[in-house]
């Protein structure tokens, strides 16, 4: 029977980075994946692009983490967003910062992320396995003692005094993320929270097809549940044939789906011209109206083709009727507020990131070791800790296995 120091199931960010700490530090480690190839969520991630991580501070950082951001301040003061460029940088794998501080491999490719990441771990003597499936835990005296691995053509058991489990959430699926961890998680006695799709397009109730495809950038987006302002964001934001989605919709996305879920009312409000107050866009439609003199044609000057149709009917005006002045008001009205009732979100096929996890009163977040299991520690998208866009996500995985990692070295 094969004996490790150290096992981790899930060969993604948190099981590569945490992987190589190990080994790094003399431990003998297996790494199991059941796909054919690790880090396939990476390779896919940010469109291809990879957002890697973000250059916020520390508390600004934490500002964007749920549902309890104290959580990881231990795992990001000993692996900062800072920490990780520099752990990139040193393996050759050079970065670029782009707006909104987000950190991108120089090269653009997604792929390149993944391929330094597994040629690190594989240098520092981490054995990958791939295509091969840990079907259960074996436990003894509140110890992990072995696992129990399909080959596909045979089983084995293989023991280890150690393990971390990294296999990420139930978002892209595709990617192997099916939620195994959390059978795993659970046969080890952990509570696993609700999990929901999070950074995920949201469907819009009554939705106009016409607005499919349009994208529209330099806008507001807020959302109001039970006519309560809770959030805000600047940015782009693109139609659907169901809904909305887009960078504002998904940063917004967590709280809309948890509104939905508690059947609570959720509504969106789209400012079109935020750089400009009520009293300036009177003042722009009023030079516009020297030379246009039809709805149609004023609206054709502040908004793109695809959405007067929709604008209109929101705006209850007729586009072929002469401007009048209580039309100049509707439009004035609706240009700084189209609202949209949201009436779903689409599923975790479509969700960047799953909502929920192994709950964080069962780790010990100075360690990211069980309180329930001796010899088990969680790293990654498996814990119930999840952010917006920009970086954080991937982020959390590497700190959580760094420090997860540290922490079974420490203790050999």
């Amino acid at each position: 029977m094969q004996t490790y120091d150290l096992i981790i199931i899930g060969a993604g960010a948190a099981g590569l980075l945490g992987a190589g700490t190990a080994a790094e530090k003399g431990l003998k480690v297996l790494l199991i994946e059941k796909m054919e190839k690790p880090a396939r969520k990476i390779r896919i991630s940010g469109k291809g692009r990879c957002n890697i991580t973000n250059t916020k501070q520390h508390d600004d950082f934490l500002s964007h983490v749920y549902p309890d951001s104290r959580f990881l301040n231990p795992a990001l003061r000993n692996f900062s967003n800072f920490k990780t460029i520099e752990f990139f940088n040193s393996l050759g794998l050079k970065t670029v910062t782009e707006r909104g501080e987000r950190v991108f491999p120089e090269s653009g490719k997604a792929w390149d992320v993944a391929e330094c990441l597994i040629k690190w771990a594989k240098k520092t003597g981490t054995e990958i396995i791939c295509n091969a499936k840990v079907k259960s835990l074996n436990i003894e005296n509140d110890k992990i003692c072995s696992v129990n691995v399909d080959f596909g053509n045979c089983e084995k058991i293989i023991e280890a005094k150690y393990f971390l489990i990294a296999t990420g959430g139930i978002s892209y699926p595709l990617t192997g993320s099916t939620g195994d961890g959390y059978t795993f998680a659970k046969q080890a006695g952990h509570t696993v929270t609700d999990l929901r799709p999070s950074l995920v397009p949201l469907k819009i109730k009554n939705h106009n097809t016409q607005l499919n495809k349009l994208q529209l950038k330099n806008v507001s987006l807020s959302l109001y549940v039970d006519g309560n302002y809770i959030d805000d964001e600047f940015g782009e934001i693109e139609f659907n044939k169901t809904g909305i989605t887009g960078a504002l919709t998904l940063r917004l996305s967590r709280k809309a789906v948890g509104a939905v879920i508690a059947k609570k009312h959720a509504e969106l409000r789209l400012d079109l011209k935020p750089a400009l107050n009520c009293e300036q866009l009177k003042n722009r439609i009023a030079r516009e109206m020297q030379t246009v003199k039809t709805n149609h044609a004023l609206l054709c000057k502040l908004l793109p083709q695809q959405m007067l149709a929709v604008f209109a009917e929101k705006a209850n005006i007729k586009l072929q009727n002469r401007i009048t002045d209580t039309d100049v008001e509707k439009i004035i009205n609706s240009l700084k507020n189209i609202t949209f009732d949201v009436s779903g979100f689409n599923g975790f096929d479509e969700a960047i990131v799953t909502a929920g996890g192994v709950s964080l009163k069962e780790i010990d977040s100075k360690t990211m070791k069980s309180k329930i299991m001796k010899n088990l520690y969680f790293a990654g998208e498996i814990i119930d800790l999840d952010a917006g866009t920009g970086g954080y996500n991937l982020q959390i995985a590497f700190s959580t296995a760094r420090l997860a990692a540290q922490s079974i070295v420490n203790r050999n």
